[in-house]
């Protein structure tokens, strides 16, 4: 099993940057594809960014892609979110998510493992 806790969100003005981590717990971490996501008020929970077991490929929706980037350290068992020139629809709750499976966690992360979330709000 896998435990994932966020750290990070704040409150930031629109154009600004702010960077989340995401510490997971377990021997495994390597072999997990990890990701983000985001969850707005009144909304669904969407894709954000996807990294596989070694950093090398990531994925991005249209949305982020550009601005955010993310990246993980295996000796540390973390996995990072940077994320740039931040809009006011940025505003979400970001989540962790650990999947097996890299079709799962380009989607919805069905099955999968999620961190408890941290609140992000970008201002204007």
């Amino acid at each position: 099993q896998v435990q994932l806790v966020e750290t990070g969100g704040g409150l930031v003005q629109a154009g600004g940057s702010l960077r989340l981590s995401c510490a997971a717990s377990g021997r495994t971490f390597s072999r997990y594809y990890m990701g983000w996501f985001r969850q707005a008020p009144g909304k669904e929970r969407e894709f954000v960014a996807a990294i596989n077991w070694s950093g090398g490929n990531t994925n991005y929706p249209d949305s982020v892609k550009g601005r955010f980037t993310i990246s993980r350290d295996n000796a540390k068992n973390t996995v990072y979110l940077q994320m740039n020139s931040l809009k006011p629809e940025d505003t979400a709750v970001y989540y962790c998510a650990a999947h097996t499976l890299w079709s799962r966690i380009l989607r919805t992360n069905d099955g999968g493992y999620w961190g408890q979330g941290t609140q992000v709000t970008v201002s204007s």
